[in-house]
């Protein structure tokens, strides 16, 4: 049996997928014991024959090539939940790469605390061009994905929920608590999201402790593009949406909560807004009121507008 089953659920990246299967590709950790499971969400560009010709220049891995004809991210993740063999499921987004050590230092901690069932290890941006100067640290996980919660071995809780991107699961928690909720995560080019938090926070909820991993580094590679301020409002605008989306899926009382929590945020941003311009950094400021005013704007909006 494979320890470790890699997901990569992927959608018309295959020049970045290509770096993402070849760091995998020269891990440590014996071949044997984990196994890659390739998710194509509908690509319409050379994403097949990427992943093809991987299998075959990696003969000594056990690759696995699935089309996943139902659009949306979670429903490629719950695919390769579904045909994934080990005992333990590590996902990786398809602009991610890993060092050599990986999932040896996965199966490190798996072996030393047998008890445990969710991890995730910190984010790392690696830029292709330098970041704008608009750029801050409370817009800096938004972006880019960052992560990092120290250099120790620890647990986190609800507000400090990792990605799933760079997150490992127990395969249980699938059986137990259910998959991603297809009605959340982006489809095709949208920036929906929401999946996540959905996700995480029924772990959470249900008991689950989340363990981070410092050593379980994941590379996120940033293009030129998602550093604009087009992308920013398209992504703002897209949280507020599944935000709205998500905590209607549980209740109305939990979507008249995140309501209230908004006017706390908005008293946040307000005051770091203050702060920036007085420190003379006004871009950092501003783009505070700006990820704030789309996300409420989408959050009040009507179901179906």
């Amino acid at each position: 049996m494979k320890t470790i089953s890699v997901v990569i659920c992927t959608y018309n990246r295959a020049e970045s997928l290509a770096a993402t299967l070849e760091s995998v590709a020269r891990q440590t950790f014996p071949p044997e014991k984990f196994e890659i499971i390739l998710v194509d969400n509908n690509s319409a560009d050379s994403t097949e024959t990427v992943c093809r010709r991987f299998g075959q220049q990696h003969r000594r891995l056990a690759v696995r090539y699935f089309k996943e004809h139902r659009q949306g991210i979670s429903y490629g993740r719950n695919r390769g939940v579904e045909e994934a063999c080990g005992e333990w499921i590590a996902f990786l987004d398809d602009d991610e790469t890993v060092g050599t050590d990986y999932l040896q230092q996965l199966d490190a901690f798996y072996r030393d605390c047998p008890d445990a069932a969710l991890t995730g290890g910190p984010v790392v941006p690696v830029y292709e061009t330098p970041p704008p100067e608009w750029l801050s640290r409370f817009t800096l996980r938004l972006v880019t994905g960052y992560y990092n919660k120290g250099e120790r071995i620890r647990t986190v809780g609800a507000k400090d929920y990792p990605g799933t991107g760079h997150a490992t699961f127990r395969r249980e928690l699938f059986l137990r608590y259910g998959a991603f909720n297809t009605g959340l995560g982006r489809q095709g080019t949208s920036l929906l999201g929401g999946e996540d938090k959905d996700f995480f926070l029924r772990l959470m909820r249900n008991g689950v402790r989340c363990y981070y991993l410092p050593a379980a580094r994941v590379y996120h590679h940033i293009p030129a593009g998602k550093l604009s301020d087009e992308f920013f409002t398209r992504l703002t605008c897209a949280i507020g949406k599944s935000e709205r989306m998500r905590t209607l899926s549980l209740s109305k009382q939990a979507y008249y909560k995140r309501i209230a929590l908004e006017l706390f945020k908005w008293a946040a941003s307000l005051l770091l807004f203050f702060c920036y311009t007085a420190a003379g950094r006004f871009p950092k400021g501003w783009k505070l009121i700006e990820f704030r005013r789309n996300v409420t704007k989408e959050l009040l909006k009507e179901s179906g507008s």
